[in-house]
């Protein structure tokens, strides 16, 4: 099965991400995998710390995961599967898609702001020719209904 891999993060365009690829994954018969990436500790001298504060950003990966999850089983018939990664957001992503060979199209959700269209974008889109995948950019401006009349 195909799948679509989403970025789950604290940005606002996450939301039109997730609801892009949920959608396109319910009209093609497809799956959605969300990765969370765990940014590396900033704490590594005071291990006890280091260990607490990881946990507690899984503990909010996984809170934030079931809304859009129980969104996508409810909405979109599409059972999305969580993955969380611990490093750099980049070179894991890269690692994600290299590692699942289910994994057909990247989903990100571009910035409105402007400041452009956010990190994850600027740095995949400079590598998006030697990606083995494709990228799709969601508008983060974009209305729910006219991402519905384009899945």
């Amino acid at each position: 099965m195909r799948k679509f891999l989403v970025v789950l993060d604290d940005s606002r365009e996450c939301l039109n991400a997730m609801r892009f690829a949920a959608m396109r994954a319910a009209r093609t018969g497809g799956g959605v995998e969300i990765l969370s990436i765990i940014p590396p500790d900033e704490f590594n001298h005071w291990i006890g710390v280091g260990e607490i504060m990881r946990e507690e950003a899984r503990e909010r990966i996984h809170a934030h995961f079931e809304v859009f999850a129980k969104w996508m089983r409810d909405k979109q018939g599409v059972d999305p599967e969580l993955v969380i990664r611990e490093g750099e957001p980049v070179p894991e992503i890269l690692a994600q898609i290299r590692e699942d060979s289910e994994i057909g199209v990247l989903v990100l959700g571009a910035g409105t702001d402007n400041k452009g269209p956010g990190p994850l974008v600027t740095q995949l889109t400079r590598q998006s020719g030697s990606l083995p995948i494709p990228i799709t950019l969601v508008p983060g401006e974009m209305s729910k209904e006219r991402l519905e009349s384009i899945t």
